[in-house]
């Protein structure tokens, strides 16, 4: 069985969420997607945040290093949480 390294990184709001700030995270996403470092993305059901999964990435520093650039971390609306992920 091959496995592969993904990084799953978690969004969750703090209280007092700015909505404005999803459209520049969902640009940043986008350029992600361009770029072919993101494999999906989505929001939680009970709109408590969401997660994404970044793929071709060296290293767990480096997708640390791509997350903090994200418009929620910028801004401050969410904590972002990454986790090196072994999928099979």
């Amino acid at each position: 069985m091959t496995t592969t390294v993904r990084y799953l990184v978690m969004a969750m709001r703090r209280p007092g969420f700015d909505a404005a700030v999803i459209a520049p995270h969902r640009a940043f996403l986008e350029d992600l997607r361009t770029r072919g470092l993101l494999d999906m993305a989505g929001g939680f059901a009970d709109g408590s945040g969401g997660a994404y999964v970044l793929r071709n990435i060296e290293s767990l520093a480096q997708a640390q290093a791509i997350v903090a650039t994200d418009p929620l971390v910028l801004q401050g609306a969410s904590d972002l949480t990454v986790r090196a992920w072994h999928v099979h």
